[in-house]
Formats: C-alpha cells, structure tokens, sequence
C-alpha cells in the first residue's frame, strides 16, 4: 500500500469556541497551535485549521449519490470500521444532526462503504467513511 502522508486542511467557521467544542470535544481531536483567529487540530493524524470568518454563511449544495443528497464541499477522514462505529455512537449520544444518517451504501457492489454526513456548528459538511475491503477505496 502507498504511504499516506497527511493532508492540511483549512475551513472557515463562524465561532472559534464553538468550533473547539465541536472537533476538540465531540470529535475528539487533539489541539495543537492556536491564536485569536485560528485552531489547529489533529484531525486523525492530519492537520486541520479552524480560522475565524467572522459573518460567514455556508454555502452548500446537493449531488444525488446512491439516492441520498450528498452536500457539497465536504471534507473527512477514511476510518477503519470499528473507528468507524465508535465514531458514529460518539455522534450519536452527543446529539449530533446527521445531513445522511451512518449506513452502508453501495450494498454488494464495487466500492461498498459505510458513510454518514453532518455539519460543523459553522455549516461545514463532513463526510466519514469507512470500506471492509480497504482495497475498494479507489476501484471503479
């Protein structure tokens, strides 16, 4: 398998302590540097940066993927299952609002995967995943 090395990520949020809450807390991602104006986190081993939009509006829109409204941009992490699962319950018990609630799509053919999609408390889509057959990440 190809060596992976971690994305940077950086997206707009409206409330910095909202968004500490919300990835430090409830996703469980460990802070690193931070200012007035920016968090870092370390979302799974990658570095991701919540920089203050003071006014921002998200703006999202919709794709059909296997008859569920996908939004779009989204951004997340590829889990292994039982990460996967326990990420999900975490989700779940803090009262999270899924946009797609976790279930597996793409049942039986190539490519099937467990999904679930939700928001940030700024709007951002999130969109975590997970393939029994890590193999089928990429397969058309």
């Amino acid at each position: 398998m190809q060596k992976i090395n971690p994305f940077h990520l950086a997206v707009p949020v409206h409330d910095l302590a909202a968004a500490r809450h919300f990835y430090g807390s409830i996703l469980a991602c460990e802070e690193g540097r931070s200012s007035d104006h920016w968090i870092d986190f370390n979302l799974y081993g990658h570095q991701f940066v919540a920089h203050l939009k003071e006014g921002m509006q998200p703006d999202l829109h919709y794709n059909s993927v296997d008859s569920h409204a996908v939004p779009v941009p989204h951004f997340g992490v590829v889990l292994d299952m039982p990460d996967w699962e326990a990420l999900a319950e975490r989700l779940k018990k803090a009262g999270v609002k899924f946009i797609i609630e976790p279930y597996v799509r793409f049942k039986g053919q190539v490519g099937e995967q467990a999904t679930m999609f939700f928001l940030d408390p700024s709007g951002n889509a999130l969109e975590f995943k997970s393939f029994q057959d890590m193999s089928q990440i990429f397969a058309k």
